[in-house]
């Protein structure tokens, strides 16, 4: 698997991107399962299929361009208001990026890491083992750490935090039982991580919310960012609110990269 990853890799952007439509499109047609979830997902945000329809694509493309991000030369990366980054790291008390199922989420933690420094991302560990080395393999970049969904890995993303580094989650994942509340997303409840907001607080830490668009004819991404508004909520359950509230925002900037199909709204083991 690591030696086709590698062939891929040598492939332009913009050529993954074209059979990463493709793949999208295949997707969707192929199992009802997924385009019932993608559907239902987009309907429950207010969108019908018609107005999201290059998300069909995105999907795609965000699995053809893995092996590039993974094993090739890095792609081109642009920025919008990268000012936040340079205030918050003149602070000294680092920063929690937030960062949605949007656009390439591997491009803004490889785009920090190649442009600001050491970078902490937090991951679910490959499920399946014969996974798992390459996954572990491919991640390591040059600043970019990785920290599994563990206690362990909260310790270590604390520890970067208190060094005045960064670190990064993808706070619309559904994280696993205990370690979340249920709260809104678009209206509906979803059990969502109570992490990001409890290491802000800790820690001091900026939080910044970042989303990677992919730009069009494979010209690399651009990173946006947005403040954090106000102060971050002490009570997880109102903590968890406004994560959601801030992730349905950047969504909204761009429903065409959203991953509709990922099973947002499904309950960890064990939970009510």
């Amino acid at each position: 698997m690591t030696t086709v990853f590698r062939l891929l890799a040598v492939l332009p952007l913009w050529l993954l991107h074209v059979m990463g439509v493709a793949l999208g499109w295949v997707a969707l047609l192929a199992s009802p399962t997924y385009r019932r979830r993608f559907v239902a997902n987009a309907a429950q945000a207010g969108y019908t299929l018609r107005q999201v329809g290059g998300a069909v694509g995105a999907a795609g493309q965000l699995i053809a361009e893995v092996p590039r991000l993974w094993f090739g030369r890095p792609p081109p990366v642009q920025w919008s208001g990268e000012h936040l980054i340079d205030e918050a790291l003149a602070r000294g008390r680092g920063i929690v990026f937030l960062t949605p199922h949007l656009g390439c989420f591997e491009a803004t933690a490889q785009g920090y890491a190649a442009r600001y420094g050491r970078i902490t991302v937090l991951y679910r560990p490959a499920r399946k083992a014969w996974l798992r080395p390459l996954v572990d393999q491919a991640r390591r970049r040059p600043n970019l750490e990785t920290a599994p969904t563990t206690l362990a890995g909260v310790k270590q993303m604390l520890k970067a935090l208190q060094a005045g580094q960064a670190v990064g989650l993808l706070p619309d994942q559904v994280p696993p039982q205990g370690l979340g509340v249920w709260a809104p997303f678009f209206g509906k409840p979803a059990y969502t991580m109570t992490l990001s907001a409890r290491l802000a607080r800790q820690t001091g830490a900026a939080v910044l919310l970042a989303w990677g668009e992919r730009l069009r004819w494979g010209r690399g991404y651009r990173i946006h960012l947005r403040p954090w508004p106000g102060a971050v909520p002490e009570a997880p359950d109102a903590a968890a609110v406004g994560v959601n509230a801030q992730m349905e925002a950047l969504v909204r900037e761009c429903p065409a990269q959203y991953l509709w199909g990922y099973a947002r709204y499904k309950a960890p083991r064990g939970a009510a």
